[in-house]
Parts: structure tokens; sequence; C-alpha cells
């Protein structure tokens, strides 16, 4: 399932909030431009995650994170209508897993929510970082912090959350639309992803671990 497929299906449905994009003629932008001609030559998810020859991996880092960022929000824009304080009262995949939500800041202590005030706080909170050209710098004369790699784990674990809500609570809704193909193909990319890189721990992964040995053979 190429990319454009995924993207022409899901900008038909409404966005849950507007998309990031990058700067023409950045580094970025070239950078991103690459890897979704890639994905939409059909080649091996494997392969189209893997570090391009003399690439800046902090680059392909906030790259990627910006695209799935932009990705699993209008995947969560679809079934959105359907996940409310009172179908899922909860931040939960299944009744084995659930997250609280703490940021520091307004949320100093873990706090238990329903899952789409999480959800909200979590887009919000990354949102804020990709914005903040502090943390992910615009300009190549820019240097990214120490922190980069640390803060895109961070980021890219909290967003895992919501492809386990979806498929767990909301895969109906996916499938009546007929999206499976699509939402599989962003989740194959992503778990290729920071599986390539070791960008997120095993323990995270475990709620869609039997979902994912599945799905992943190749």
């Amino acid at each position: 399932m190429a990319l454009n497929g995924f993207l022409e299906f899901f900008q038909r449905e409404k966005t849950f909030r507007p998309k990031k994009r990058f700067t023409q003629g950045t580094i970025r932008y070239s950078l991103h431009k690459q890897a979704n001609a890639s994905l939409q030559s059909g080649i091996n998810l494997k392969e189209v995650v893997k570090l391009p020859p003399g690439e800046n991996m902090n680059d392909w880092l906030a790259v990627h994170v910006v695209d799935f960022f932009n990705r699993i929000n209008l995947i969560y824009g679809t079934i959105s209508e359907y996940c409310n304080e009172t179908t899922c009262k909860t931040m939960s995949g299944g009744a084995k897993y659930e997250y609280l939500w703490a940021d520091g800041e307004t949320y100093k202590k873990p706090v238990q929510l329903p899952a789409p005030r999480y959800i909200e706080l979590l887009m919000d909170w990354v949102e804020n970082q990709i914005n903040n050209e502090t943390l992910f710098p615009v300009s190549t004369d820019v240097p990214f912090p120490k922190t980069f790699p640390s803060l895109c784990k961070k980021i890219l674990t909290r967003l895992f959350r919501v492809f386990v809500h979806v498929y767990i609570h909301h895969f109906d809704r996916i499938f009546s639309i007929g999206a499976e193909a699509h939402v599989n193909t962003c989740y194959k990319h992503f778990y290729y992803f920071v599986a390539e890189f070791d960008l997120m721990s095993a323990k995270e992964l475990e709620p869609l671990a039997v979902m994912t040995a599945q799905m992943c053979k190749d």
C-alpha cells in the first residue's frame, strides 16, 4: 500500500488538527520528499526507514517524527467522534494496559484521563515540541540540542499509545470505512522505523506485540 493512497484516503476525512509542514528549500523538506518518494514507489518498508548515506541522523529523526505526527493525527481524526468520555473513560489498550498523563507542567503527577482528553493533551504536547525551534531547529545553521534523540524517543513512545488505543478499541470503525490497509501500512512504517534505530523499549511495544509479529513477518 503506497503512501499516496494512504494520504488520499485520509485527507478525504476531517483533519484532527492543522498539518505540520516542512519549509520548502530546507534539508528536512528534501528528506521528507525523498522518504515519501521511496514509500510511493512501493519499496520494502524495512529498507525505506534506513538512514540514507551521508545524511544526518537528527534530520532523519526530525522528518519522521513530524510525518508520523501528521499521519497519526489523520488516523485518529477518522475515529475521534466514536472516542468520547462515555465510550473511553480511560486511555487504555484493553484491560491490561492503561496510560496516565503527565507533562511536568500542568499535570506534574500522572493522572487518569478519558482517552479523548489524553490524546488531545498528547497531540498538543507533541505539537508544542515540534514547533519549538530551540528543540526542533528549522535552519541547518542552528544545531540540534543534545537532548534531541531522547525527546524524539519520548514523542514516538507517546504517539505509539494512540495506535494502541485505536487498534484495540476502535479498529471496527477503521475496518468499516475500509481504512485497515492504510492504517496497517502506517503502523508497519512506524514500527520498522523505531525498530531500526532502537527508539522504543520492548515493554512499551508490548501491547501490540502479538499483532506486530503477525503483521511484520517480512
